[in-house]
């Protein structure tokens, strides 16, 4: 097969990062983003070891420098919030952290003019055939495509419609939470404070805006349910869980109703046998999310963008064995990030540890 179309569905981390080296290489790229532009949502992402190196090869690592956080750390509270200790900046913040909002307008920046972007759509069926895909979207007219990547999400409308039902492949880990921001009105300045009590956790940081605190209420659950409800019944569980809970937790329950950017999440793994079928291949969490407790999702994201975009290039256009390739160098990688998820995650048992706050 010669270079030519692709389609990537899903315009957060993974979808840019592989558009933009895919274009690179010579391909045709479309991204197609559910939401009408793009997603400004999530507060703080941290990047580790070679995801620093993918961000050096696509230009933007010292412009994604200048957004970085310089947290100084976070105190440990006690139910009653007084501070009983301290973890390091690094406990959180990776090597680098910046806001997630900064690096997806980095990364949308950088390739708007070379790939098409097709917000406020999705993808409605997907056909297979022996030249290519063909593929229907909810607005847009059908188009042909010879290859289509999922790139989006945990709940990807790609990996439903190739592989099956969520359920089948999306595990919960027992830790759902909401997020949001409102005024500092602690005045934490470069700093956090993580106060746990049972099973639920408030993580509070002050950073790049220091009139603005940004909020993660976390507590132990049973099931990723929640996650597709209305944000109406997503706040009944929030409450319900901190309910009778002291210190800081009526001011924050009510900032969160007023909040403009209340956005909730669980923390879930996605297993597959195969990231690949067909004309078809996942990356980042529709493929193979670790979970945010693992503190990998962003640099497994770009990670394996790079992966995938160089197994193509290697290849030749021989995208069966260039799928094969991508999953055999990368899933030990994703499988000891997979279990370092699955271990802080465990830790909630209880009470909520450091590694087991979700802040994405």
């Amino acid at each position: 097969m010669t270079k030519s179309k692709v389609l990537i569905s899903g315009a957060s981390v993974a979808g840019p990062a592989l558009a933009y080296f895919l274009h690179r290489d010579g391909y045709e790229v479309t991204v197609v983003e559910r939401a009408p532009v793009p997603r400004d949502s999530g507060y703080a992402v941290d990047f580790r070891g070679a995801a620093l190196d993918v961000l050096a090869e696509m230009g933007i690592l010292a412009a994604i420098r200048e957004h970085e956080t310089e947290m100084r750390g976070t105190a440990l509270l006690d139910e009653a919030g007084t501070e009983i200790g301290q973890l390091p900046a690094e406990a959180f913040a990776g090597e680098l952290e910046v806001p997630k909002r900064a690096l997806t307008r980095i990364l949308h920046e950088i390739t708007a003019a070379s790939v098409e972007y097709v917000f406020g759509d999705s993808i409605s069926a997907l056909t297979e055939h022996e030249s290519g895909v063909a593929v229907e979207f909810e607005h847009g007219p059908a188009r042909e495509f010879d290859l289509v990547f999922g790139a989006d999400g945990v709940y990807s409308k790609v990996r439903q419609l190739v592989f099956g039902p969520h359920d089948e492949m999306v595990s919960h880990l027992g830790l759902s939470g909401a997020g949001f921001t409102t005024g500092n009105h602690l005045g934490l300045d470069h700093s956090g404070l993580l106060q746990s009590a049972g099973s639920t956790a408030i993580y509070l940081f002050s950073a790049a805006d220091r009139d603005q605190l940004t909020v993660s209420l976390s507590f132990a659950t049973d099931s990723p349910a929640l996650d597709r409800r209305d944000r109406a019944e997503q706040e009944r569980a929030v409450r319900a869980a901190f309910a009778g809970n002291g210190w800081q937790t009526t001011h924050l329950l009510e900032a969160m109703t007023a909040a403009d950017d209340f956005y909730f999440s669980s923390s879930c793994q996605v297993s597959l046998d195969r990231w690949s079928r067909g004309r078809f291949a996942l990356l980042g969490d529709a493929g193979y999310c670790a979970a945010p407790t693992s503190g990998a999702g962003t640099s497994q994201a770009l990670i394996g963008a790079k992966t995938l975009a160089r197994a193509l290039a290697d290849a030749d256009g021989d995208y069966l064995s260039a799928f094969t390739a991508y999953e055999t160098e990368l899933r030990p990688y994703v499988a000891e990030n997979q279990r370092n998820g699955r271990a802080a995650a465990a830790l909630f048992g209880g009470q909520v540890s450091a590694e087991g706050v979700d802040k994405q």
